[in-house]
């Protein structure tokens, strides 16, 4: 390899450098210890009247396209209850930027999670305060992949779980972007949802209630709704009006909805209209014969 000290001979005269192999890198060795993430250090607040602003914060889990835009425009209607759009703040993260930060919040207890949660709480209660009413619906359909994070962060939290035809929700999830998800895909994705939105009704107390019986009797529904979240019942919630934000990504917010008053669903599909995929949870959730649901 004399050329490769020729070379080295001639870097060493002309910058006083000169290159030289370093050890093969230990693969085995061990490496820097990650950091945890936020989901791992989530705890309840130390002090709830001190953490929190928010009261007994409502939160609908639901698949996508399960009519949550819906109930949440009729609980809008509610003069107790503010349901904005779809809020997504458990996307919201803090970091400490430097050792020191961290050091210094560790002296004043709290970790990532906590600071998160001070933010989450803190975006949730100045809009329910710029609202004037009393209690925040968030309906954010992957907020159910969070359920344990969510009921954590707010110990008072309540819960209501919004059921739909797993059939029906595949084919709204498809026909709302049909270049982006074949049919198939689209019942997977959707029962993605499912799974953690049944994951959640068993790990929580809660409110069950079906879109279908939304749609056929909102009256019946509404009350059942108010008298879980013990609030009267207001007949204005069947007539829920023009919404302030209407925003593709925020919600569903073709015609019936726009629409103002709570329309009748679509028919629900015949068993063999049901993909594969989905048999399972339309039996669970009692679509089909074969498991009742309790609810």
């Amino acid at each position: 390899m004399n050329w490769k000290r020729k070379i080295n001979d001639a870097l060493t005269g002309a910058t006083g450098f000169q290159i030289q192999r370093v050890g093969k890198v230990d693969s085995t060795a061990p490496g820097p210890v990650p950091a945890p993430s936020a989901d791992s250090l989530i705890r309840p607040p130390a002090d709830p009247k001190a953490d929190r602003l928010l009261v007994s914060p409502i939160f609908i889990l639901s698949p996508v396209r399960s009519g949550s835009t819906l109930l949440r425009a009729v609980l809008n209607a509610h003069p107790a209850l503010h349901a904005p759009h779809e809020l997504h703040v458990r996307r919201l993260t803090v970091g400490f930027g430097t050792s020191l930060a961290e050091k210094a919040m560790d002296a004043l207890g709290h970790n990532q999670a906590d600071l998160e949660h001070l933010l989450w709480d803190r975006v949730l209660h100045r809009e329910l305060v710029r609202s004037g009413k009393q209690y925040i619906v968030d309906k954010t359909p992957a907020n159910a992949f969070a359920y344990q994070r969510i009921s954590t962060c707010w110990p008072d939290a309540r819960f209501v779980f919004l059921l739909r035809h797993p059939a029906s929700i595949a084919k709204s999830w498809h026909e709302a972007s049909p270049t982006k998800r074949t049919p198939e895909e689209a019942a997977l994705d959707a029962l993605r949802y499912m799974k953690a939105v049944e994951r959640a009704r068993a790990a929580l107390p809660g409110l069950t209630v079906r879109y279908e019986d939304l749609t056929a009797d909102p009256e019946t529904v509404t009350r059942s709704i108010c008298d879980f979240l013990s609030l009267p019942w207001e007949p204005g919630m069947l007539t829920y009006g023009e919404q302030a934000v209407v925003v593709k990504g925020l919600g569903d917010w073709k015609d019936k909805i726009r629409s103002g008053t709570v329309q009748a669903g679509r028919e629900l599909p015949s068993a063999d209209e049901i993909p594969e995929s989905l048999v399972p949870m339309a039996r669970t959730w009692g679509y089909l014969p074969g498991v009742t649901d309790p609810t």
